[in-house]
């Protein structure tokens, strides 16, 4: 059974990562390479001709580097969006399912969203996504344990407000288990206050750094949601089967 929810879940990925790195390609590459452009300047063929005297040669290489960076990054967002599936939506959906809360393609979209929470909202809180070459106050050796330790936060808010839900949904109705679901997340909100600061400097226009963020930001939710979406039509239908296997055959027929 656990094969075939390691299944489903690395078809979504493929499937997902399909689509992501098409937007990657057609959204995402060029606005990073003119944010680039901006940060180092542009150089005239004509000086570089000059001073080199392989100016064809030199734009030939230039472009060869661009296409071979724009493929490598097209490919990683496939392959990232592959371990996605396999780890969260595989292996993650055969462990949690029964913890999630809703039913059907309901399960598939709310472990999309804690999936979100976990690997970019909560470490955005503290880290928010730069642009490229913007300089930032705390070392990688700072950011990397940073990073690492709002994923874990995110990771247990995700399941204390499942696990809220779970509880009070049966009892006191749903919109008292939303709301209770809802105070882990607001204690989350919290981090940037206790975390340590991190001014980002960097020379991109303020419309143009806001833009690549944001693209950042919707680039990810986008790939939650293809990955929910195709979850949702691969995931295998066993949920009763193992309902029945975690309560007992004696509990069905038991009226």
């Amino acid at each position: 059974m656990f094969a075939e929810y390691l299944t489903s879940g690395v078809k979504a990925g493929v499937v997902a990562g399909l689509v992501f790195g098409l937007f990657v390609a057609v959204a995402a590459n060029p606005l990073v390479a003119y944010a680039d452009e901006v940060n180092h300047g542009v150089e005239t063929t004509h000086d570089h001709a000059v001073e080199s005297g392989h100016g064809d040669a030199g734009h030939h290489e230039s472009a060869v580097s661009a296409t071979v960076t724009d493929a490598v990054s097209v490919l990683s967002g496939w392959l990232w969006a592959v371990l996605l599936g396999g780890v969260v939506f595989g292996a993650g959906y055969y462990f949690l399912e029964p913890a999630i809360p809703g039913t059907g393609a309901t399960k598939s979209y709310v472990l999309a969203f804690a999936g979100f929470v976990t690997v970019s909202g909560a470490p955005w809180l503290v880290l928010p996504p730069v642009a490229p070459g913007a300089e930032q106050s705390l070392s990688v050796d700072a950011r990397l344990p940073l990073y690492a330790g709002m994923m874990v936060a995110g990771a247990l808010t995700c399941l204390l407000s499942g696990y809220a839900y779970d509880r009070l949904s049966a009892t006191r109705g749903v919109l008292p288990a939303a709301a209770a679901a809802a105070v882990p997340f607001g204690l989350l909100a919290l981090a940037p206050v206790v975390a340590p600061t991190n001014a980002v400097h960097g020379a991109l226009p303020a419309a143009l750094g806001a833009g690549l963020t944001g693209l950042f930001v919707f680039g990810q939710l986008l790939l939650w949601v293809l990955l929910a979406a195709a979850h949702a039509r691969f995931a295998p239908a066993t949920t009763d089967a193992r309902s029945v296997a975690a309560t007992g055959p004696d509990a069905v027929g038991a009226d």
